[in-house]
């Protein structure tokens, strides 16, 4: 009788198993994701995106417009990636907007590199990188673009490749080194610049110096143990100018007045000033800086920076003076954590979303702008839960965003979620999307 009701007791947990796995498969997805009607593209404009989920930080005020907002979910996402997502800073030039995802997987990954015209409001895909490195089966390809996408004055766009898993940058795999590739748009041709500037290093981050066409970059080593490296690479001469250890953390200050740029090896650090007019390897300067992601230059001649997850300050870098003035506080909610940092044509804006990791659904995935003069910290929507009460999507946070140039339009590549939590309750990312935020022009008032 004891041997039957252990049966029995293992026959029970054998079905819940088999019920839970047959749940979680439904959780799972379709691709690629549609919107309802098969459309494209949508459009909202409703007062509830100015609806708070939650309690916000003191001080904290929302729009009294609401914006209208573009929603499209990137093509190429034709299968499960490992997940898709955005690592990798946009650019918004020329009257479009250049973003790019990848699907993270390995040792042989793909990402992708788009132009979306916000006149017809269509997504082009630019760049393949599978294509493009057309590597036989078994080695290495990059599943990220991780760093910016910059635009050089010989009309390229520039940016770099990273690997979409730590274990896979190995001899094993054949790797060298990640790679520095550009793209014309008016021509349509893609070109590899260099394979492993720093040989069997990846390139997590980039600036681009566009007049001097030198590409700075930070690197992680493929076997995880040597230290990173910043490296500035002459694209004009086809070779590395300087290299040197302990480099980027994980973005780069560049002053286009100057030519100079500076970084940080760690969440919050001595500051490090490479100049290529001296030639020198970089020195280090007075000062510490939070540096997790950084403005360009502003018209009054500053850059802004923000701390890592945990602080979320805003700073203020003057490039004449390479002064370091703290200026505020990012959070707006729980969420601490911002890797896109944009200001306005004007250097009065800057516009960000925190908790770029996910978690931003937590506060309602608000869409931050704070003004540089007074401090002050305006939401112009949340777009959860509308996105996933509408159309199944919940936008979890960014590590891709660009505001237009004559800053009516926010864009913001979206790691988001379809498929609903996983076993453990949590949101992981499955799907990327792209919104253009119209800022109403009363909101970007003095």
């Amino acid at each position: 009788m004891a041997n039957v009701q252990t049966r029995q007791r293992w026959l029970i947990c054998f079905l819940l198993l088999l019920v839970g796995a047959i749940d979680a498969r439904a959780a799972e997805p379709s691709f690629p994701p549609v919107l309802p009607g098969g459309k494209s593209v949508v459009t909202d404009r409703t007062p509830k995106f100015l609806e708070p989920i939650s309690e916000l930080r003191s001080g904290v005020e929302i729009a009294k417009t609401p914006p209208t907002v573009d929603f499209l979910y990137y093509s190429e996402q034709t299968y499960p990636g490992q997940p898709w997502s955005v690592w990798g800073d946009s650019l918004a030039v020329n009257g479009k907007c250049y973003s790019a995802i990848g699907d993270h997987k390995k040792p042989q990954g793909n990402a992708f590199v788009y132009e979306y015209d916000p006149q017809t409001k269509e997504l082009r895909t630019l760049v393949n990188l599978k294509k493009l490195l057309d590597l036989p089966a078994g080695h290495y390809m990059p599943g990220k673009i991780h760093s910016r996408i910059d635009l050089g004055s010989d009309g390229w766009l520039y940016f770099g490749t990273h690997r979409g898993g730590t274990r896979v940058t190995t001899d094993e795999y054949h790797y060298k080194g990640d790679w520095i590739v550009r793209h014309h748009p008016q021509t349509g041709k893609t070109e590899i610049v260099a394979q492993g500037p720093v040989p069997k290093h990846c390139i997590p981050t980039s600036v681009l110096d566009p007049h001097r066409l030198i590409f700075y970059g930070g690197t992680a080593a493929g076997n995880r143990k040597d230290p990173d490296q910043f490296f500035a690479y002459d694209i004009r001469k086809g070779k590395v100018l300087h290299t040197a250890e302990n480099g980027p953390y994980r973005y780069l200050i560049f002053a286009k007045s100057t030519g100079r740029v500076y970084y940080v090896n760690e969440d919050y650090g001595p500051l490090m000033r490479y100049d290529p007019a001296e030639g020198k390897l970089p020195q280090r300067m007075p000062g510490k800086i939070g540096l997790r992601s950084a403005t360009q230059e502003t018209p009054d001649g500053y850059v802004y920076t923000v701390s890592t997850r945990g602080d979320s300050a805003l700073w203020r870098f003057n490039t004449k003076t390479e002064q370091i003035d703290r200026i505020g506080e990012a959070a707006v909610g729980t969420q601490t954590y911002v890797t896109t940092l944009d200001a306005d044509p004007t250097g009065r804006f800057l516009y960000y979303v925190c908790g770029a990791h996910g978690g931003s659904q937590e506060d309602g995935t608000p869409v931050v702008q704070f003004n540089v003069k007074t401090g002050k910290k305006k939401i112009l929507a949340f777009l959860h839960p509308l996105y996933k009460d509408k159309y199944g999507y919940t936008p979890l946070g960014t590590f891709g965003s660009a505001v237009s140039e004559d800053g009516s339009k926010l864009y913001v590549t979206w790691n988001g979620n379809r498929g609903g939590p996983d076993d453990r309750g949590r949101l992981p990312f499955d799907t990327c999307a792209l919104t253009v935020i119209h800022i109403p022009e009363s909101e970007r008032q003095p």
